[in-house]
């Protein structure tokens, strides 16, 4: 059973006719990884915005367990249900890694006796080392910085990881580091991971591939 589905979706920006997304109809179930490919300009961050809730579809529907998604608050569905990696990882640089996936907790309301143990739990699972957690955002390297980025889309425990480009920055060696934890958290923790990508090789690591 679909965790999250596209049906018959549609959309474009305001001011043009020009459809971005046309009658789309996807879906994505817990325990895959999913890619979404397609050339610049075909829609990949367009579809993931709205699978986020960050932008609505003029037509269609999509649905978190059976339920429309514009019929749950848009605050509750991506601190509870979807985790987002942006490309740009967007981490509060004067904070250390810890602090970032901390706060993101704070943030979703997450109430624990020792939030940095818990933080540091998810910290673990994208194999970040303790001192390397303690280092404030600036002196890690881009590798260490999108796993701080996928902590804390963890932070909350969402049933849903959406990630933008999460390799598009790094070498060879981060990007097959980072293929990994993701399939780690779909095949072994059931969670329901999509990611926009342009590398061959992070799609053919994945489970299914859907093409724009």
């Amino acid at each position: 059973m679909s965790v999250l589905r596209l049906d018959n979706v549609s959309y474009h920006y305001a001011g043009t006719n020009k459809m971005v997304i046309k009658n789309m109809s996807y879906e994505f179930e817990k325990g895959s990884v999913y890619s979404i490919v397609g050339k610049s300009g075909s829609g990949k961050t367009t579809l993931l915005s709205l699978l986020s809730g960050l932008a609505s579809p003029q037509s269609g529907k999509i649905y978190l367990n059976d339920e429309d998604i514009e019929q749950i608050d848009k605050y509750e569905y991506r601190s509870r249900y979807v985790g987002v990696v942006f490309q740009s990882f967007n981490l509060l640089p004067k904070l250390t890694a810890v602090e970032n996936v901390i706060l993101s907790m704070e943030i979703a309301g997450k109430k624990y006796s020792d939030k940095r143990a818990h933080a540091m739990e998810y910290l673990k699972k994208v194999h970040l080392e303790e001192e390397e957690a303690d280092r404030r955002i600036l002196k890690l390297s881009g590798g260490q910085q999108q796993r701080v980025a996928i902590a804390r889309a963890l932070s909350f425990d969402p049933e849903i990881i959406l990630a933008d480009e999460p390799t598009g920055n790094l070498d060879q060696e981060n990007q097959k580091e980072i293929i990994q934890i993701f399939k780690e958290l779909a095949h072994e923790e059931q969670k329901c991971v999509v990611l926009v990508t342009h590398s061959p090789d992070v799609a053919k690591a994945s489970d299914v591939i859907y093409r724009l």
